[in-house]
């Protein structure tokens, strides 16, 4: 008798078990990397880096493609107006104004994750699609209509986004408007590509992003909002400890195994 019990609660355990661990929190290894000591690449990572690439795209203003090595096509501060190729299957958006995001993007993409939540709450992103686990940090943005404009923050009104993908942490920093703080630099962690936006107006200042930069200090830099700032002048302010390697090409290929010894700006072709 206590065996049939036994049988029938395995049984039951192993039916609820799926279930259960889908409502488990995903986690992140990029967090994982940033809390070891230096260079230690957890074995899930050292597992995804054999001769696994991404292909970034700069497209536009700030939407970069990203196409992961198991097909998927992710698209950053999309709004539809910058395409290049097949539509994506994954679109970030933040609603700095109307060339970051778009409020009725094409059907057919299967999956829209907005850097804003509804009803004053914070957006919360924290999900694995295809091969890549996508993940936020919110950010405050600035109001631009109305007596306050430009002055009165939205708290948690915007968002970083992370993507984690074949042994690489990739951030998107968003129509970023403020400095970051200790907080923010631990739930973002270990960046090994960032896109950062160096307009030095729409967004934050050209030495509080080049601050930032620094701090990050990830392998590949791919500046964004590129149209306002002379990338001299990025350039200079974020130091001698940087390279800068100019392309003609809008895409480039890179792997955990393949990154930079020296953090590099890499400028793409593109406006």
């Amino acid at each position: 008798m206590w065996r049939l019990v036994s049988a029938a609660l395995a049984l039951f355990g192993a039916l609820l078990s799926p279930a259960l661990a889908q409502q488990q929190p995903q986690r992140s290894e990029c967090l994982a990397m940033a809390n070891t000591a230096p260079r230690a690449v957890p074995v899930a990572f050292r597992q995804a880096t054999a001769a696994a690439e991404v292909e970034i795209t700069y497209v536009g203003h700030s939407t970069y493609f990203i196409d992961t090595p198991g097909g998927l096509r992710i698209a950053t501060d999309y709004s539809g107006a910058y395409q290049i190729g097949r539509l994506p299957d994954v679109v970030t958006m933040n609603r700095a104004h109307s060339t970051h995001y778009s409020l009725f993007p094409d059907k057919r993409i299967p999956h829209v994750l907005h850097g804003w939540g509804e009803d004053g709450k914070p957006a919360i992103v924290s999900e694995r699609i295809g091969d890549t686990f996508i993940r936020n940090v919110t950010t405050d943005i600035r109001r631009y209509f109305g007596d306050d404009a430009g002055t009165d923050m939205i708290r948690d009104g915007n968002s970083i986004f992370i993507f984690e993908v074949a042994g690489l942490c990739i951030g998107h920093l968003g129509h970023l408007h403020h400095k970051l703080d200790d907080s923010h630099f631990a739930q973002i962690g270990r960046l090994d590509i960032v896109m950062v936006p160096i307009d030095g107006t729409y967004t934050m200042s050209l030495d509080g992003i080049s601050e930032i930069t620094k701090r990050l200090r990830a392998s590949v830099v791919l500046p964004m909002h590129r149209f306002a700032t002379p990338l001299d002048d990025f350039m200079r302010r974020i130091g001698q400890q940087f390279e800068i390697d100019r392309r003609l090409e809008r895409s480039f290929r890179m792997s955990r195994d393949a990154l930079p010894s020296k953090p590099t700006v890499i400028i793409l072709d593109g406006v």
